[in-house]
């Protein structure tokens, strides 16, 4: 029987099969997984925005991509991840008032998309799936053992993430 962990907002979690990571009402924030496949260790962050703000100290860089990025990779590196069996997903980045104002590239979830993409080029990690953009939310449900990523649509499609 699988142990269910819940990823809150501004959060990461590491964990080892069997276990399944969940994160509920992903809008404009952008959930990343990230697997070792051979080892059946991964980790999932729900992130706010792509960066800090410029001369800004913050207290919870996990709320940011870039961060959350890299202290997963290095949390899932101490607990035994190879860097080179290493695999990412993504899912979210929505526009969530593209009623109000017309989907752009500037808006919010498109730049935590692009800087999650970046990151993980910078990190030679590859992306090998993602589900993202449009403007609704999204559950997402990742099964550390099979990893299958599952992506709950709050307009009642399924989709699962392979790779």
């Amino acid at each position: 029987m699988s142990a269910k962990l819940r990823v809150g907002i501004s959060e990461f979690r590491v964990a080892r099969a069997p276990t399944v990571l969940t994160t509920y009402g992903l809008g404009s924030c952008l959930g990343v997984i990230l697997y070792d496949r051979p080892k059946c260790l991964g980790g999932m962050a729900h992130t706010l925005l792509p960066t800090p703000r410029p001369g800004v100290q913050e207290v919870r860089l996990v709320k940011f991509v870039d961060a959350a990025i890299r202290l997963m990779v290095d949390e899932l590196v101490s607990q035994g991840a190879s860097r080179g069996s290493l695999t990412a997903r993504l899912v979210g980045g929505a526009n969530m008032f593209e009623p109000l104002y017309a989907p752009s590239e500037d808006s919010i979830g498109a730049r935590n998309v692009r800087m999650a993409r970046a990151t993980l080029l910078a990190l030679e990690i590859p992306l090998l799936a993602e589900d993202v953009g449009g403007s609704h939310g999204r559950t997402v449900e990742f099964d550390l053992t099979t990893g299958q990523v599952l992506v709950r649509s709050v307009h009642g499609d399924d989709t699962i993430l392979t790779g």
